[in-house]
């Protein structure tokens, strides 16, 4: 169970999620446009990064440069990739969430 000081909250799961399938992939707007697709939600990036930096502060994501692209006018993306400390909060989130919607009488996770 994540204690307060760890808490994941909604929308640092679903970047926490996105980051983490989109595996080599995962920078700032790859990681929006990916949340914005699958949810449908509007995002910005301003949200997005802030939410990374936390998760990083957080140690649930480390990130590294990438090399510099004349598409981006010789800017650099960061790359972010799940820690062990990260996969453990999203197995935790996952189990708790299970475990809650158990418990609600004739619940089921099956598709409709």
């Amino acid at each position: 169970m994540t204690t307060k000081g760890n808490y994941l909250g909604e929308f640092e799961e679903l970047v926490l999620l996105s980051a983490t399938s989109l595996t080599d992939q995962a920078y700032g707007v790859s990681i929006m446009q990916d949340i914005i697709k699958e949810t449908g939600r509007n995002v910005n990036i301003s949200a997005v990064h802030e939410v990374l930096k936390r998760l990083e502060r957080k140690g649930y994501l480390k990130s590294k440069m990438g090399g510099a692209t004349q598409e981006r006018g010789g800017r650099r993306k960061r790359y972010f990739i799940l820690t062990a400390s990260g996969k453990k909060t999203l197995e935790e989130a996952m189990k708790l969430k299970i475990q809650l919607y158990k418990r609600v009488p004739n619940f089921s996770l099956k598709p409709i």
